[in-house]
Parts: C-alpha cells; structure tokens; sequence
C-alpha cells in the first residue's frame, strides 16, 4: 500500500511539473512584446528626446521609396523614415514591425535603421 501512495504522489507532482514547463514555453512562444503599437506614439517618445533603440515598433507604410539618399526609404509618420539597404518587400499601406537599431536626426526627420521581426 506504501508503494501504491507513493507512486501515486511521484505521478502527480511529475504531471504538475510537466505541466508548468509546458504552460512556460507556450506562452514564451506565443508573446511578441511590441514598444510602440504606432508610429505616431513612436514618434511623440521620439521627439520628447526617448532613446528608442533597440525598441520595437509597428508602423503603417504611407510612402515607399527604393532610390532615396538612405537606401530603401519606408516613410510612416510625419518624419519617420525607417530605412535600409534592401528591399524589405513591402508595400504602400502595408503594416510592418521592426526592431531599432540606430537612430539620426536629418533636417527634421528621423533616420531609422532597423531588423525587421514580423
């Protein structure tokens, strides 16, 4: 009868177990923690002198420029232009979002290099 109980107590704490470990990896797979949801919050914390890199933003594409100054021009906001060396492959209305990795200030605009993550 011992053995019985015992085993019974092993089986039970081994499925609790398991089922904590489980629980922890659905859930670190299904979260995308995002910074910003919008360009404009982006670019109010921006203009407030916030040092965003490294954060995360999803943003509306209004205007794609492949041939600009920069490279692959995204511009999203009043003064975003999140650019690039390569075609990212997006469109004109599409929404994107994408990790910051350097930030410069031109003539009033924002010049955004980024890593893609959607």
């Amino acid at each position: 009868m011992k053995n019985k109980t015992k085993f019974c107590v092993s089986a039970i704490l081994l499925a609790m177990v398991f089922s904590l470990f489980i629980t922890c990896v659905c859930t670190a797979c299904g979260s995308r923690k995002v910074d910003y949801e919008n360009e404009a919050d982006f670019e109010t914390a921006l203009n407030a002198g916030e040092d965003l890199t490294g954060k995360t933003v999803t943003f509306t594409v209004l205007e794609v420029h492949p041939n600009s100054a920069f490279g692959y021009n995204l511009y999203a906001g009043e003064h975003l232009n999140f650019v690039s060396g390569k075609n990212p492959g997006v469109k004109q209305g599409d929404t994107v979002t994408v990790k910051v990795e350097e930030i410069n200030s031109l003539f009033g605009s924002w010049i955004i290099t980024y890593k893609r993550v959607d």
